[in-house]
């Protein structure tokens, strides 16, 4: 039967995704630079700043990691997910106009782990509302249409801020201008296009407020690990996740990093970048269609091993063609492996819990950006090249993929059925 088009509800829990995805292309792209061109005016060495970068970002993961769980549960209570959605949401948007004030690297690192905490815990609450504004058939097309937009909508602003930096002296104005421009620029897109999904967006699923919302939700929090234990479809999956979306988190977070390092030009990494955001757009609207017709957990395998293929490519990076032809392999399956894997995982848990189970999500998955960021920074200190982290985020890629074998091969033998378009307990 034809999929019906997306509803009201759908299409603006979409728009948060194109909104948040103008800063996830700055901190992919523009910041590294900007942040390793400050760094060096302040001394220090190339490796050294992918390091420190790395290490940001692993400090915002860690915090957002521990919090995500009790942030969870807490937004189960009727009528707090979505308070608690905007005040993170705001931490992002201001620290993201904000980036532009630091003048001096290590302040510049402290503003950006707090953008990237707002942003990073936002994500808690907005895909656990997955739940509310979509069914079971339709999550896997619905999750995959939120990425796509994201990568094609974030490039609006994410152009106009390259123009304003590439031809700030046409215009009159000083690279430091045109910065700010492009961070409160940014900053703006986001916020108003998550203006419709903060105005319509309704918490269907929900356990009922008590007198003491705080107390219950630590013991509820304590209750869903316990009941995880037991939740083999569930645990085995989290394992798995844990592996492989860490070197995905850890490519799309230090890409431009590791360009630079390898010599290859700013403008060059810039519109490769871009050139990614192009490509992921139909890709991951392909692959939410192919959801239809062939499992979820097979077109997540296929995704698992294309990025194992993508990171040991990445070991011979050497020339500007080199990183732009990675830059187009990764834009293939970037958008497909996170979009199914977040309704996948939204089909197996209970509905009325589902931020308490996202919050668990965002340990694993917040979880590996942290191992992945911090290994390639102490690898990348000791061998003096960010090669050898590279070689550290493969492995990863080569675990989580039998470890979801392992899943796939308990599902064959009867032990729990996923399909794409079953009622998931």
């Amino acid at each position: 039967m034809k999929e019906s088009r997306l509803t009201k509800e759908e299409k603006h829990w979409i728009m948060y995704d194109i909104g948040n995805s103008a800063f996830v292309l700055l901190v992919s792209t523009i910041i590294p630079i900007y942040f390793k061109n400050m760094a060096t005016k302040g001394g220090i060495s190339a490796s050294d700043s992918t390091a420190f970068y790395s290490y940001a970002i692993s400090i915002s993961t860690i915090i957002v990691a521990l919090l995500g769980p009790f942030l969870g549960t807490v937004a189960d209570n009727k009528g707090f997910k979505k308070p608690l959605f905007t005040f993170f949401m705001m931490m992002g948007v201001i620290g993201c106009a904000s980036l532009s004030i630091p003048k001096i690297w290590i302040v510049f690192l402290v503003v950006f782990v707090i953008a990237k905490v707002g942003f990073s815990a936002s994500l808690i609450f907005y895909d656990s509302m997955l739940i509310d504004i979509s069914t079971n058939d339709r999550m896997d097309n619905v999750s995959s249409q939120g990425y796509a937009w994201g990568y094609i909508g974030s490039c609006i602003p994410f152009i106009v801020s390259l123009l304003l930096v590439m031809f700030s002296t046409k215009i009159g104005i000083s690279t430091s201008v045109a910065m700010t421009l492009a961070f409160l620029l940014n900053a703006i897109w986001w916020l108003v296009v998550t203006i419709p999904l903060l105005r319509n967006y309704k918490q269907n699923y929900y356990v009922e407020k008590s007198k003491t919302p705080l107390k219950d939700s630590f013991r509820r929090l304590q209750k869903i690990w316990g009941e995880l234990k037991n939740n083999r479809k569930v645990l085995i999956f989290l394992i798995a996740f844990f592996f492989y979306i860490d070197g995905v988190y850890t490519i799309i977070e230090m890409a431009t990093s590791y360009g630079k390092d390898v010599g290859i030009t700013d403008n060059s990494m810039l519109f490769a970048l871009l050139l990614t955001q192009i490509v992921a757009f139909p890709c991951a609207i392909i692959f939410g269609r192919l959801s239809r017709k062939i499992e979820a957990d097979k077109l997540i395998k296929i995704c698992i091993a294309a990025y194992f293929f993508i990171a040991v490519f990445a070991l011979q990076l050497d020339t500007a063609w080199k990183f732009w032809m990675l830059a187009v392999l990764v834009a293939v399956f970037q958008g497909a492996i996170q979009a199914l894997s977040r309704s996948y995982f939204a089909k197996l848990i209970p509905k009325d819990k589902a931020s308490e189970y996202f919050g668990i999500f965002d340990i694993f998955g917040k979880g590996a950006s942290f191992v992945g960021t911090t290994l390639m920074g102490i690898s990348t200190q000791i061998f003096d090249s960010s090669k050898a982290g590279i070689v550290v985020i493969s492995v990863m890629f080569v675990i989580g993929y039998f470890v979801f074998q392992m899943q796939y091969r308990k599902r064959k033998e009867g032990d729990f059925t996923l399909s794409p378009t079953e009622e998931y307990l």
